[in-house]
């Protein structure tokens, strides 16, 4: 695995598992299994319609939620909404 430095020291992998097209089912297992066999970085987003099921992959992994890189994307009608940020954490559950 390739890993980039974070300016705060952290390595950060440069491969993970992208969610983008799966449906809830489908994200929930494939997040799950590929932290299970090694991944440590998920992407999904608010428009993929599948954050719940990521943040549930998540959980079932077994790993520890500071060792998983999550990324995800606000759509640009959020982007004044003061929540957003908070409301995508609650809707990930973790």
């Amino acid at each position: 695995m390739k890993y980039v430095i974070l300016n705060n020291g952290v390595k950060c992998p440069v491969v993970g598992i992208g969610t983008f097209m799966l449906s809830p089912t489908d994200a929930e297992n494939s997040v799950k299994e590929a932290l299970k066999m090694g991944y440590s970085l998920v992407d999904t987003a608010n428009a993929y319609v599948n954050e719940r099921a990521c943040g549930r992959g998540i959980k079932d992994s077994g790993m520890k939620r500071e060792d998983v890189f999550l990324s995800t994307k606000l759509w640009p009608s959020e982007y004044e909404n003061d929540n957003a940020v908070g409301e995508t954490l609650e809707r990930l559950g973790v």
